[in-house]
């Protein structure tokens, strides 16, 4: 699911040292801005292992010495470093999940004016990008251990060698290349606009017409009354678009036609005028949006003149009735002017419910009235003596609680008007409660409400809603490294706590007036060791002599979760693992669907497809199983992978590299079929899906339809969420909505890639000239990645290209960075002897990444070619 770091690596826990004893000495006099800092890769495949080296360089700038003694140093880092290390000095200590700290040796002598401190340390796996590094360093004199003051000159350097580039030996997949961005690119042709189908997602039918209509006064929308809430929405769109001004003689008819299915709409546009019929308002909002993207994308610009739509016969309806994004909140906070703008998206695209990941380890982010320590502590990050008020610094958020993404939550008010700003663009807002793992955030807010309540001898009342054993000796460490982060299973108030915050749930949708069926429960990543040494756990496997092990109490736990909802008329859903029964075949380990739940109705959110990982056929046999399943495979929907292997990419990578294309080529029924490399980047063999169970007609009709993910360890602001939401989204909703392409079942091979490179010409197109341009006037502009130019060059002749036709190219032969005012890339040209530098350009006059290449002389290029 979230953050499955590099097939679940995880290594033994550091020991924290013994706590330092505060000496007279006041180091707090030393200004912390005076010490530089840097980090960089060292080398990958450290010693021949999976592991890797890096280096801090601490640079002392000031006029007074670092001192040797009574501080610590904090960062958070997303992988364990190894213990026992000789470290100059210094020693790293693990403090919990990805926070350490660095304190001094007994021999370690300070840092002189001037002088630098070196230190190497091996890690877990590999790095190779810059949102790898560590993040939010900060220092704490032990006379003010309260007070955290963070290191704000500090760098990344960047990996430029093989060895910090390549992740193991035999890495065969090397930083992409301007070369291969363009060979990449070549594949999609450049197709006229008047060519173009002018609605994404595509529909079923798509017939042009002669003619267009000209709306240069405000159109006359009649509508039966049964369709007024979208009239009202179309109203509201109109006046973005042209502004308030007197009524024309257009007409926009929206017309009730029960023969369609309520998700179905067909559109008639003519020159004079426009015709939506639906059966409901949904159908006829769906039909609104695809009226909206025959308006061409200057216009949304807002107070158009005119404009002008070409005249088009439609007929659309859905392919998965499950058209889903999920957002996670919980990791780094995304405010509600963030999730409207994502709503406002994903209605655009027609997808159809926001999966509201609110709580996590590292955040509690909904308020829940009656529970406020859920907020007030679980959504508070920052430093603390003993970490107990608020939660400890994650993803680099710094010791101080305000104004970072560690901090911040949904008001009740505030949630209540994301939930009808949803409802009324059809989305369904899908809440999860992260359960029995991932649970750190409530766990503890919840401890502190516990020690409040007993403080005043109000006993049974601060027992009421703990999530926790308070005598559990269980040792355990998550994917994430926390050693606390599990609700205990067999404590009932446990399950007073989850109904309380899904009743409180209830009452926010009814008073938004939004539809809930279902609550996610989570479900996964509950680390070996939790409830080992619980007496909790102890005494209910001797009360129930069902449960046999602690294993047992995993179907315990999930039947109550189940029955809890099923008593409050809702639905559970899931990650995979609630699912998932722990066997043995053939005497080894194994996970098999659990055929207890099989027929529960139960949802399931399946993340593991990484291919290569032996797993790419779970999605199917759950679903051959019973159970529904939504399709959102790390390799083709978690779109918090890096775009590309490039160090100036953000993003992770554990799962391979999520471009727009691994969503757009996925093929929901058969995805072995299409799959084109691996986690590691590597092209897939014939023998990738050697015996994988493949989906049965039965599971076909279990699967309920598709996902996008985004988790936001790597992602604190507005501009990164949308940059890497924008514009993989896009391939998310074409496969979602799109009806099976010809090249998805064409049993021909090259047949088959023929249709697909059609295909994706065509979608590249599309986007390049209509999306990406709509993009920039819709709401004021998103920060959506501007592709990388793809560079070749042969015989000192420069060729370039973009992944999305119609964008601008533009270039610089003297060395400067590219800007509007450098020429229009248009052909290829002779440029020996020189740096050539490209640029990619939006309408709005942002730039890509440059990509610079150096034009050999001839001789050069000969003895280049000779070696």
């Amino acid at each position: 699911m979230m953050f499955k770091h590099f097939s679940k690596l995880v290594a033994a826990p550091i020991l924290m040292a013994a706590s330092m004893q505060l000496q007279a000495q006041d180091n707090s006099t030393y200004d912390v801005a005076r010490l530089k800092s840097s980090w960089e890769v060292v080398e990958n495949g450290y010693e021949g292992k999976a592991q890797f080296l890096s280096s801090f360089t601490f640079i002392n700038t000031g006029n007074k010495p670092f001192p040797a003694k009574n501080w610590q140093l904090y960062f958070n880092f997303v992988r364990m470093i190894k213990p026992g290390q000789q470290l100059n000095g210094v020693i790293v200590e693990h403090v919990n999940g990805d926070l350490f700290r660095v304190v001094p040796g007994p021999d370690f002598k300070g840092i002189a004016p001037g002088d630098s401190l070196k230190v190497n340390f091996a890690s877990d796996a590999w790095a190779i990008n810059f949102t790898d590094a560590p993040k939010g360093l900060y220092v704490v004199w032990n006379q003010q251990p309260a007070k955290g003051i963070p290191v704000t000159d500090f760098s990344i350097r960047p990996s430029t060698s093989a060895k910090q580039l390549m992740r193991f030996q035999g890495d065969k997949s090397a930083v992409i290349t301007p070369t291969n961005i363009f060979k990449q690119n070549a594949a999609a042709k450049d197709i006229p606009l008047s060519q173009l189908p002018l609605i994404l997602p595509t529909p079923v039918s798509y017939k042009t017409a002669s003619g267009e209509l000209v709306m240069d006064a405000f159109p006359d929308i009649q509508a039966d009354p049964r369709l007024a809430k979208t009239a009202s929405f179309l109203n509201s769109e109109l006046i973005t678009l042209m502004g308030k001004r007197a009524k024309g003689k257009v007409v926009i008819n929206l017309k009730v036609d029960e023969s369609l299915a309520p998700d179905a709409y067909q559109l008639d546009v003519t020159p004079q005028g426009v015709s939506i019929s639906a059966s409901d308002n949904e159908g006829a909002f769906y039909g609104v949006q695809s009226l909206k993207a025959l308006i061409t994308p200057a216009a949304w610009a807002g107070n158009a003149k005119s404009i002008s739509i070409p005249a088009v016969q439609v007929t659309d309806h859905p392919r998965f009735k499950y058209r889903a994004f999920m957002i996670d909140i919980a990791r780094n906070f995304h405010n509600k002017q963030d999730m409207l703008r994502l709503i406002d998206v994903m209605a655009l695209y027609k997808l159809n419910v926001l999966h509201f990941h609110f709580s996590d380890d590292e955040g509690w982010r909904l308020e829940i009235p009656g529970l406020p320590e859920l907020t007030e502590v679980g959504a508070r990050r920052g430093h603390t003596p003993d970490f107990k008020n608020m939660l400890p610094p994650s993803y680099g958020s710094g010791p101080d609680s305000t104004n970072t993404a560690g901090s911040g939550y949904f008001s009740r008010k505030d949630f209540i008007e994301l939930l009808k700003y949803a409802t009324e663009r059809h989305i369904k807002v899908l809440p999860e409660i992260e359960s029995p793992g991932h649970a750190r955030a409530s766990v503890k807010s919840m401890e502190v409400r516990y020690e409040r309540l007993a403080a005043q001898g109000r006993q049974q009342e601060a027992e009421e809603y703990l999530l926790s054993d308070l005598k559990d000796k269980s040792t355990y460490h998550s994917v994430q490294y926390w050693n606390d982060n599990v609700m205990n299973v067999a404590v009932p108030s446990v399950y007073k706590f989850l109904d309380k915050v899904v009743v409180e749930l209830q009452a926010m949708y009814k008073e938004a007036g939004a539809p809930l069926t279902t609550v996610h429960m989570g479900g996964d990543e509950v680390p070996n060791g939790v409830f080992q040494q619980s007496p909790a756990c102890l005494a209910l496997m001797e009360k129930d002599k069902s449960i046999k092990n602690v294993d047992d109490l995993w179907y315990y736990y999930y039947r109550n979760v189940s029955n809890l909802l099923k008593a409050r008329g809702l639905e559970l859903a899931g990650w995979e693992e609630a699912g998932m029964r722990k066997t043995t075949i053939d005497g080894k380990s194994a996970s098999i669907p659990n055929p207890d739940f099989a027929n529960d109705n139960f949802q399931l959110n399946v993340w593991n497809n990484v291919i290569g990982g032996g797993q790419e056929d779970l999605s199917y046999r759950l679903a051959n199983a019973g159970y529904k399943v939504i399709l959102g495979g790390v390799s083709n929907f978690y779109f918090d992978m890096a775009y590309m292997k490039s160090f100036d990419e953000p993003g992770f990578y554990w799962g391979g590299f999520v471009d727009i294309d691994k969503p757009f080529y996925f093929i929901p029924f058969d995805y072995y079929k299409n799959s084109k490399v691996d986690g590691k980047g590597d092209p897939v063999t014939a023998n990738t899906f050697m015996g994988k169970d493949r989906l049965t007609g039965f599971g076909q009709s279990n699967i309920r339809g598709i996902q996008g993910l985004l988790w936001s360890e790597t992602v604190s602001n507005s501009e990164r969420m949308e940059y890497m939401i924008l514009p993989k989204l896009l391939g998310l909703a074409e496969r979602a909505w799109a009806q099976d392409p010809a090249w998805a079942t064409e049993k021909d091979p090259v047949k088959a890639d023929a249709l697909y490179n059609q295909a994706w010409s065509v979608f590249t197109n599309v986007v390049g000239k209509r999306e990406l341009p709509r993009l920039d006037k819709l709401n004021g502009g998103y920060a959506y990645r501007i592709p990388t130019p793809g560079v070749q060059v042969e015989d000192g002749e420069v060729s370039a290209n973009v992944q999305f036709p119609g964008m601008a190219i533009r270039y610089t032969t003297n060395g400067e960075e590219p800007t509007l005012k450098s020429p229009v890339y248009t052909a290829p040209f002779k440029a020996v002897g020189k740096t050539v530098k490209f640029k990619v350009f939006d309408t709005r006059g942002r730039g890509s990444k440059t990509t610079a290449v150096k034009v050999p002389q001839p001789q050069e290029q000969l003895r280049n070619n000779r070696n």
